[in-house]
């Protein structure tokens, strides 16, 4: 039986690609997460299977890491810190993170001779694109810390393919939700956002007019696009992976069925816009979602509960919250 690293892998989207490489693919999967984002409870329902092995350690921290990816044959890359506002806050944080982490695991990838490295990266490089739906080759322009650090992963992770032939592959994730979406003491996505305050029968917090839209690929198909990556001999390459649409934030408040709304103040640095253009992708791998949006906000709504201990942010904790965003990014 072969054996994948998941770094990360107690994360919302890692923990689901858990899932699938453990009760689809019968894989035995070793989990190496920090916790520093990851939530025990996202495996909690694995906690007793014999094909999972969880790790707690910092990748970031080059000690020890080989002896981590012994008798790996494929490696899922996810483990990464997130939010805008914490990454221009705290940069070195970021940087030791998305960037040292990433070289250290390929190092140690490399090392181990896996036959398979995939790399989450992030479609906040294309910072402001010019065109919609925006493809690989758009100019990269991070906005803001953890876009530059993500990109700068996916850089190495190239790289590497080039010198060393790692046989890896970047996959760009557009506006990522589903169930386990993150819900920690950061404001960030909107879903959670949204969700937490619609249990607490608070006013949603739509960012200025709402017609802005978003490329939102439910959590499934971002896994069905990481397995069917592993499971191909492309290396090198870099796919967008969103959802074929775009969505506004008004659209997403209706499908809710939330009857009041606040509108905040429209964020510096954020695009009116995302959309994958994933003709690559359909092209080279014949991947394409396959959720709906319509659907994928139902199944949200289904495990609503899960965002019940989440933050309730209010316009006024907002604008603390993003106080540092506003200054930085406003030039």
């Amino acid at each position: 039986m072969g054996l994948d690293i998941v770094t990360g892998g107690a994360g919302f989207i890692g923990s689901h690609i858990v899932d699938r490489l453990i009760q689809t693919e019968n894989r035995d999967v070793r989990v190496i997460d920090n916790f520093s984002n990851g939530d025990p409870r996202n495996l909690e329902h694995l906690r007793a299977h014999p094909s999972l092995e969880v790790v707690t350690a910092d990748l970031a921290d080059p000690t020890d890491v080989d002896r981590l990816f012994d008798r790996a044959e494929r490696v899922f890359h996810l483990a990464a810190l997130a939010d805008i506002v914490p990454s221009i806050e705290r940069p070195a944080e970021y940087f030791r993170s998305n960037v040292n982490g990433t070289f250290n695991t390929l190092q140690a990838a490399r090392n181990a001779n896996v036959r398979r490295f995939l790399y989450a990266a992030s479609s906040t490089c294309y910072g402001l694109p010019d065109s919609f739906p925006t493809p690989e080759e758009a100019p990269i322009r991070p906005q803001y810390p953890y876009a530059l650090t993500k990109n700068l992963g996916e850089q190495i992770v190239m790289h590497w393919a080039q010198v060393y032939q790692m046989p890896a592959v970047s996959l760009r994730m557009f506006n990522v939700y589903g169930p386990r979406a993150r819900t920690s003491g950061t404001y960030g996505a909107v879903f959670g956002v949204f969700l937490a305050q619609l249990l607490n029968n608070e006013p949603l917090t739509v960012v200025g007019d709402g017609e802005q839209t978003r490329d939102f690929t439910f959590v499934s198909d971002i896994v069905d696009a990481f397995i069917t990556a592993a499971a191909s001999d492309r290396i090198g390459e870099i796919y967008n992976v969103g959802s074929g649409g775009t969505y506004s934030i008004n659209q997403l408040v209706e499908k809710l069925g939330a009857t009041e709304t606040i509108h905040i103040p429209k964020r510096p640095g954020e695009p009116d816009c995302t959309w994958a253009d994933t003709s690559k992708i359909e092209r080279d791998l014949a991947w394409r979602a396959v959720i709906d949006f319509e659907t994928g906000v139902g199944k949200m709504l289904e495990h609503i509960e899960y965002w019940r201990d989440a933050p309730v942010w209010t316009p006024e904790k907002i604008a603390e919250a993003t106080h540092t965003w506003f200054e930085r990014l406003s030039n």
